[in-house]
């Protein structure tokens, strides 16, 4: 599962909590992984990930946006992931939890 794996090589590269929900005592700068697609072509899958960073404050959740995307650049590292490949990333405060956050969405082709 992709997403197990983005998870733990994340919760070794930095130095804050990451999740694959939001969780319920929300630390004050945290990331969640969510898998917003995938396919499988002549066996080989990909994924869509959008790696979402919240921080107290839009500063903070921006600079830890910058510090994901950097960690998210080298997973190219891992020996089951075969490309990474950057998409966007944006201003993405969630108002409804009054939280300040960043997005980046990533393309992920793993075997």
């Amino acid at each position: 599962m992709i997403e197990k794996t983005i998870l733990d090589y994340l919760s070794g590269k930095l130095d804050m909590k990451v999740y694959m929900e939001i969780p319920e005592k929300k630390p004050g700068a945290f990331v969640v992984i969510e898998k917003t697609g995938s396919s499988r072509i002549n066996h080989i899958e990909s994924a869509t990930l959008a790696v979402q960073s919240y921080g107290q404050t839009l500063v903070e959740a921006a600079k830890l946006n910058e510090r994901v995307k950097q960690a998210m650049d080298d997973a190219i590292e891992l020996p089951s992931i075969g490309s990474v490949r950057f998409s966007t990333d944006y201003n993405f405060t969630d108002t409804t939890l009054k939280h300040y956050r960043y997005q980046a969405v990533y393309d992920i082709t793993y075997y």
